[in-house]
């Protein structure tokens, strides 16, 4: 498919958008009011407001390879901040989903340049979580396992960001939730980290852990 026909495609798509709802574009230029931040991976697979079934306008949306949430990375921490002190969303929902390609190019630690220093960050969670791990029969499994280990993690690095910090101190409603998404059947399932609080956050982590090495060893 050519540029040409992705243009023809985008005009199709707004003839039909103003066809089914006439004020489809006058209200999305309205205002942004969204209730939800979703923190995913870029992998083209995965459409934040397909997923969850929301129009254009109702999620904010941040991906990068991998839905990393690092303390240095300014971009991911200035949408956070936007998203949490002028959007005020409610939720902050980190999705993973299964069979991510750089989740997989972690495992393997082939040199691939520039983004193993950005792959290193899913390393440590392995090297973390390794007690979690190590109940996975096979690889495919520890790959899932990673890719769900991952997801925990990183929601846990937004709660311990000062923005989340800042908000729940200030009591501001705000919910930090881990999901994974599954390719093959389009579900997303969560993986029992939904935090409000400051108070909740290291239990919840502990227990969502523990939850998964239960799960492997079934």
């Amino acid at each position: 498919m050519s540029l040409e026909d992705l243009v023809a495609n985008n005009r199709r798509w707004a003839q039909e958008a103003v066809r089914d709802d006439p004020d489809y574009f006058r209200r999305l230029v309205a205002q942004q009011a969204p209730k939800y931040l979703w923190i995913g991976c870029s992998d083209s697979r995965v459409p934040a407001n397909e997923i969850i079934g929301l129009p254009p306008g109702e999620v904010f949306v941040h991906r990068n390879v991998a839905n990393l949430v690092v303390h240095t990375d300014l971009n991911c921490l200035a949408v956070l901040q936007y998203a949490v002190e002028v959007l005020r969303v409610e939720h902050v929902i980190v999705c993973g989903h299964y069979g991510c390609g750089g989740i997989a190019a972690a495992g393997r630690g082939v040199p691939l340049g520039l983004i193993d220093n950005w792959l290193r960050h899913i390393q440590d969670v392995a090297e973390r979580w390794q007690a979690a791990l190590s109940h996975a029969t096979d690889d495919s499994m520890r790959a899932d396992r990673l890719c769900e280990l991952n997801v925990l993690e990183q929601a846990h690095n937004v709660c311990r960001t000062t923005i989340v910090q800042d908000a729940w101190k200030r009591g501001q409603p705000l919910t930090v939730n881990a999901w994974i998404y599954r390719l093959a059947d389009g579900l997303v399932q969560e993986l029992g980290f939904s935090v409000s609080s400051n108070s909740q956050v290291a239990n919840r982590l502990s227990s969502a852990i523990e939850r998964l090495s239960s799960t492997h060893r079934r």
